[in-house]
């Protein structure tokens, strides 16, 4: 049988807003953008009684045999969506975890995303967004992935954008819990991003903006206080600003050339932490 590949990339949050709280759960707003790291997905269909998920790579360690691959099949399977057929799955991870950027969630966004567009399955608009909130939050962002604005309602409005950014991923060697991250958030701020603004995505603008979770983040961790301190002062770094609940902290650029000289010096500098030159998509 046909294998496929599917390539599923890692989400960073540009600026964060925590805007309020709904019972257990706090709105926010965001500007949200994919990256060229990503998790490399390769399935087959198979004639075995239960899906198969495995997974590989650097980042793999310790991931839960209910994860949100195995939600989403579950899903699909109790919805009897995938007609009976089983699939055998192999996942590369290269994103890693607990690092801000979305790793499994956007594993199981791609994945619907594959099921979709080959007409292995067929759901409305409602349902596709019912599905992705059954598995996590931030699944619904990576279908059909591009720069998009998250607003506090909870409504997507994907942006068309022509301005790209060269970037430098740091993070070292320990993730943060989001649980814990949002449980210490105790102020919030204004919606900023309503109505659309076309500057949204400009350098200029997107400088000036803020994570509310760095507080919390770099307040528990003082090694990422000076990640971004070392970050931000790197020459051409336009700014630099964790992703999500952390504990990645990105640096942007207008040049390639000037990303790469940076993640050298960031290498050399912290020898011991994973760091990694990309771009948005």
């Amino acid at each position: 049988m046909n294998s496929f590949k599917i390539k599923s990339y890692a989400k960073i949050n540009l600026a964060l807003n925590v805007i309020g709280k709904k019972s257990k759960l706090h709105n926010i707003e965001s500007l949200i953008s994919f990256i060229d790291l990503h998790d490399s997905i390769t399935l087959r269909e198979s004639k075995i009684k239960q899906h198969k998920i495995n997974f590989f790579g650097k980042f793999s360690k310790n991931i839960s045999k209910i994860n949100t691959i195995s939600k989403l099949l579950k899903i699909l399977d109790n919805k009897k969506l995938l007609n009976n057929k089983k699939f055998e799955i192999k996942v590369i991870k290269n994103i890693p975890q607990k690092a801000g950027m979305g790793g499994g969630s956007m594993n199981a966004a791609s994945l619907l995303n594959f099921f979709i567009e080959k007409k292995i399955i067929k759901l409305k608009k409602s349902e596709i967004r019912k599905i992705s909130n059954e598995i996590g939050s931030d699944v619904i962002l990576g279908i059909k992935p591009s720069f998009a604005v998250l607003l506090s309602n909870g409504d997507i409005k994907k942006y068309k954008n022509k301005i790209k950014f060269h970037i430098l991923v740091a993070k070292p060697n320990f993730g943060c819990s989001t649980k814990y991250i949002y449980s210490k958030v105790n102020s919030f701020s204004k919606p900023q991003f309503n109505p659309l603004k076309q500057k949204l995505f400009e350098a200029k603008y997107l400088k000036n903006l803020d994570n509310d979770l760095e507080k919390v983040a770099l307040n528990k961790y003082p090694e990422l206080k000076i990640i971004k301190s070392y970050l931000s002062g790197l020459p051409n770094s336009l700014f630099a600003r964790m992703s999500g609940s952390g504990s990645s902290i990105v640096a942007y650029f207008h040049s390639k050339k000037a990303c790469k000289k940076a993640c050298s010096q960031y290498k050399r500098k912290f020898n011991s932490h994973w760091c990694i030159e990309s771009k948005t998509i």
